[in-house]
């Protein structure tokens, strides 16, 4: 159904620099070159050229990683949404209409938040104090 390896170069590279940045060998390295930066202050005299080094280094890294940390963070929130909506697809009495969230404005997004934490607030107190009421009760649907 689906490549267990990705075809694009761009999406290896990204998710292999991904998975090697949040290791802690890495952010000794990064703390090495820091300190090694600072012990050759001196023998630079800490000059404007030693001060550039360490910001034109920083700021390339910045920029390019966070174009790589976007492109992981939107595979793995796409990802994960496909996931939730089979999980709601796959049960039987859920609704449908919620496949789509993601794509609906915020406004309407609020409206549908508003209803379940409404659901909640009554489930809350039914079970709060004990009532006869009905299993269709409990299980309101909102309208939406």
């Amino acid at each position: 159904m689906r490549p267990t390896k990705a075809r694009s170069h761009f999406t290896r590279f990204a998710k292999w620099t991904a998975h090697m940045t949040g290791r802690p060998a890495t952010f000794f390295l990064a703390a090495l070159v820091i300190v090694v930066w600072l012990v050759s202050g001196p023998i630079f005299q800490f000059s404007d050229t030693w001060q550039l080094v360490i910001n034109t280094g920083t700021t390339i890294v910045t920029f390019l990683m966070v174009f790589l940390i976007q492109a992981t963070q939107n595979r793995d929130s796409e990802a994960v949404q496909v996931k939730l909506d089979e999980i709601i697809r796959a049960i039987g009495n859920a609704q449908n209409e919620l496949l789509d969230l993601e794509e609906l404005e915020e406004e309407d997004l609020d409206k549908i938040r508003a209803t379940y934490h409404s659901m909640a607030e009554k489930a809350r107190g039914a079970r709060a104090k004990p009532s006869s009421s009905s299993r269709a009760d409990r299980t309101e649907r909102p309208r939406g």
